[in-house]
């Protein structure tokens, strides 16, 4: 998709934690490098070292295997010019800091500590934290029983049947790159990884803008403790275009009646 054809779906509630850093560049066309790397002024890594877009330099293979220590040593973010999945990785680095940060720098502590078996095959750890980073969606609520109906897999009852609750007592927050650049072309079938936030409820009430900062205080300090990443299966999954609002077809009954995208959970 090209640029200018994304601008409908950029308005979509999905992208409400990114619209502000969005709405810091030229909305006529792609931003440059430069462009983004001031809309992430003040932005360092968990080494103190001041994000930067940067383009791409030709690697090896053993070098590509060291990215993220890249980033926490240099700032250096390599990004793709016109490329929706690093534009999108460079927007949550601005929009989610803090989280953005914890999460590059547990990936660089666990290459340093590991070594080449880590580089040549990801541990669960790694896996959970990427997973989460490309394709991660943060659930704040007040209300155990609505995040529990997440675990169980009971969709309808979630999405359609208690939505007057998750108006009050949820707020699903979109975080993944790769789960920002799917949605510009969405499909039935999207799954994200979800981290559960709890919080109070007055948190629901708070400007957008301050929910997201929140959210992203919240998911810096999730993150900095491994026991909350040990492997992919502590994150639930969730059909993405479910949350109200995330779908047109989310404004009718028999949209979650669907057994493909809304699958229940399978028998043990």
């Amino acid at each position: 998709m090209d640029w200018g054809g994304a601008g409908e779906r950029l308005g979509s509630p999905l992208y409400a934690p990114v619209q502000p850093a969005l709405a810091r560049l030229d909305p006529g066309r792609w931003p440059t490098h430069e462009e983004l790397t001031r809309a992430a002024h003040g932005i360092a890594t968990s080494r103190g070292m001041p994000v930067r877009f940067v383009s791409p330099r030709p690697h090896g293979d053993r070098e590509r295997l060291y990215y993220e220590l890249q980033v926490a040593a240099t700032g250096e973010v390599e990004t793709r010019a016109e490329n929706w999945h690093d534009l999108f990785n460079a927007l949550v680095w601005i929009a989610f800091p803090k989280a953005k940060a914890a999460i590059n720098a547990q990936h660089a502590a666990i290459l340093e500590e590991r070594g080449e078996q880590e580089s040549k095959r990801r541990s669960p750890e790694r896996d959970a934290l990427t997973l989460f980073d490309e394709g991660g969606v943060a659930v704040a609520s007040s209300s155990p029983e609505l995040l529990r109906l997440i675990v169980d897999f009971e969709w309808k009852e979630l999405f359609w049947r208690r939505r007057a609750g998750l108006e009050t007592q949820v707020a699903f927050i979109a975080f993944g790159h790769a789960l920002y650049e799917q949605a510009l072309e969405p499909y039935l079938g999207m799954v994200a990884k979800t981290v559960f936030l709890p919080v109070e409820e007055p948190f629901l009430r708070l400007p957008p803008a301050e929910q997201v900062a929140r959210v992203d205080a919240l998911l810096a300090a999730h993150f900095a403790s491994r026991a909350h990443f040990r492997s992919p299966r502590m994150m639930a999954p969730m059909p993405v275009l479910g949350v109200p609002g995330w779908h047109p077809g989310t404004a009718r009954e028999g949209f979650y009646d669907d057994p493909v995208h809304f699958r229940g959970k399978r028998p043990r």
